[in-house]
């Protein structure tokens, strides 16, 4: 018997559907975006090939998922967006970013704010629920700041920072500033290889 998962992401009564073929076992799909929050339902159903439905187990046939409004042209589009408390917070890292890296063109990627340099990331943030994160965070950059960021959550790749507390405004703007100078090596290289 040959199966066809069907899975139907619903959001204010738009759907958009997904078919795999040569499905044998019901699954959940996961469907990840940015920042702010909306809610998804996520039903899976199972299907012989003829059309009847296999009723998957109750457990894994209604999934919420929550997401996000991910249609962000701009910085101040992404503050916007998010909450009152929050917004406070990121004016304040999104600021102190800018004047450590007056150079760099602010844009929007991977759905969150992000500062390029010669054509490079140098760093990205976002605001979610209890935190605000910094990206990327290279082994480089964690040994280099060991000590300061000893009172953050550290891990793959990026750095957390609680809302809770004031804002590290000389750590971000060093931060800033060793990402630029990685960026910069790493596009100067880049030059380099190419001739």
């Amino acid at each position: 018997m040959r199966l066809v998962k069907q899975a139907q992401l619903i959001y204010l009564g738009q759907v958009a559907r997904e078919q795999e073929n040569t499905c044998r076992e019901p699954s959940i799909g996961t469907y990840i975006g940015g920042i702010a929050c909306h809610t998804y339902m996520l039903w899976v159903e199972p299907r012989l090939a003829h059309g009847k439905v296999q009723p998957a187990p109750q457990s894994i046939r209604k999934v919420e998922v929550t997401m996000a409004a991910s249609d962000f042209k701009t910085v101040d589009e992404y503050i916007a967006a998010q909450p009152e408390t929050a917004r406070v917070v990121l004016k304040r890292v999104r600021s102190t970013i800018r004047k450590a890296l007056p150079g760099a063109v602010e844009v929007i990627s991977y759905k969150i704010p992000a500062y390029k340099l010669r054509g490079g990331v140098v760093l990205y943030f976002a605001g979610w629920k209890q935190h605000y994160s910094l990206y990327p965070a290279g082994e480089r950059l964690v040994a280099a700041f060991k000590d300061q960021l000893a009172s953050y959550s550290v891990s793959k790749g990026t750095i957390r920072f609680p809302f809770s507390e004031p804002v590290p405004a000389k750590l971000i703007k060093r931060i800033a500033k060793f990402r630029a100078e990685e960026t910069v090596r790493k596009s100067k290289r880049a030059a380099f290889r190419k001739r």
